[in-house]
């Protein structure tokens, strides 16, 4: 197996540290840096700042919300790094973070709902998750439950479906299900832009 890439190392270290901090820290990581609804002060929930739109996603609310989370960057994110290089994966990581949280304050505010703090860097991880089916369709993956191998488009389109039937049924509350569609959607449109850039330079 090929080793893990530098800038996926470094994400994978920061966000390592990051939970350290919040643990020796307690709760004032998450007030300052968890994404809070922009309206929330008023029922009583800390400030939002812009910044949160970042940095939520480097923040984990346990160890096996972080295991999971950095499994699938070890995962799909070297690879991903390889073929776009590490600038251009940096930049696509990073806007799925950010159109993650996007999606998830607009379906709420459209709701009408109010949610607690998001954090996680499962928008990034959906993202990745993303290129890796449209780069590398027919290599095979393998489901934890059941153990099931499937290539990876079809993964990736089911997982997909299943998010988008969470979030509109508001099955298992607590997760950011608009979010995770949110990282999926924000890396198929920067992926398509870099393609269509190839083109028109040809």
């Amino acid at each position: 197996m090929p080793s893990i890439t530098p800038l996926n190392k470094a994400l994978i270290l920061i966000n390592v540290v990051m939970f350290g901090l919040q643990y020796l820290l307690g709760g004032l990581i998450d007030v300052l840096f968890a994404l809070w609804p922009p309206q929330g002060e008023q029922y009583g929930y800390p400030a939002f700042h812009v910044w949160q739109l970042l940095t939520y996603g480097f923040l984990h609310g346990g160890v096996a919300h972080l295991f999971f989370n950095m499994f699938a960057l070890f995962m799909f994110g070297s690879d991903i790094e390889r073929l776009f290089g590490s600038r251009r994966y940096l930049f696509y990581y990073l806007m799925c973070v950010i159109g993650a949280a996007a999606m998830h304050l607009i379906v709420t505010t459209a709701t009408g709902g109010m949610s607690g703090p998001v954090i996680g860097a499962s928008g990034g991880v959906f993202g990745l998750l993303l290129a890796y089916g449209m780069a590398f369709p027919r290599r095979m993956l393998m489901l934890i439950f059941p153990p099931i191998p499937m290539p990876a488009w079809l993964f990736v389109t089911l997982y997909g479906i299943f998010e988008l039937v969470m979030g509109v049924t508001q099955t298992a509350s607590g997760i950011a299900h608009f979010a995770h569609l949110g990282g999926m959607a924000t890396g198929f449109v920067i992926i398509r832009y870099w393609q269509a850039q190839r083109r028109r330079q040809r």
